[in-house]
């Protein structure tokens, strides 16, 4: 029973993070493009902070039920993607670095709200306050991992939409874009197969 009622305390502070940074992060992609012109998730419902309307199968129950079963120290996750047609957009270049990067902003903006939550822990009973202390430092956790994550600029994460988009938008040449990231990668590889003997 003790491992038990661990296993549901730990469940509790880290899947209500989980959820809540996931959920909030692809609601923030469909309101922004619903704002800038596209109403495909609106359409479909997904334009929403109901957390069931973005739960994925595996991502959002099967990755962190797993982890937990594990004894993993932290628990990660993710959503459905928010359907988006980027060229429903009113200005496709920009609108779609706005909508890649509003997921992203809004988990910082979650992570800055746990952080200034942490003022308010020593108001409450002090086992309710243990509680909500994990859980926001969890929070802060999950919101900053899952912001830095998405702006790789590797798609289809936020950041290589945003990587495709800002160079569009100030008139780059997208091949110079390709061609740096791919003698990146060949150093890189170069550099590991000399470290491990291999040339």
């Amino acid at each position: 029973m003790g491992q038990l009622s661990n296993m549901l305390y730990l469940a509790s502070i880290w899947v209500i993070p989980v959820v809540i940074a996931v959920t909030f992060h692809e609601a923030a992609h469909g309101f922004v493009a619903r704002f800038l012109g596209d109403e495909t998730a609106w359409k479909l419902g997904r334009v929403s902070l109901n957390p069931i309307k973005h739960i994925d199968p595996v991502g959002t129950i099967l990755l962190p039920g797993f982890l937990l079963l594990l004894g993993s120290p932290f628990l990660f996750g993710y959503a459905k993607p928010v359907p988006v047609n980027f060229r429903a957009l009113r200005n496709p270049r920009s609108g779609m670095v706005w909508v890649a990067a509003a997921g992203p902003a809004m988990n910082i903006a979650l992570a800055i709200l746990a952080a200034l939550a942490f003022h308010l822990v020593g108001y409450l009973p002090v086992t309710a306050a243990q509680w909500a202390a994990e859980n926001l430092k969890n929070a802060l956790i999950i919101n900053v991992v899952l912001a830095v994550f998405n702006m790789f600029p590797i798609p289809p994460l936020d950041g290589g939409r945003i990587a495709v988009g800002v160079p569009a938008q100030l008139g780059a040449d997208l091949n110079i874009v390709s061609q740096v990231i791919a003698s990146s990668t060949d150093s890189v590889i170069r550099t590991i197969l000399r470290l491990t003997g291999n040339t």
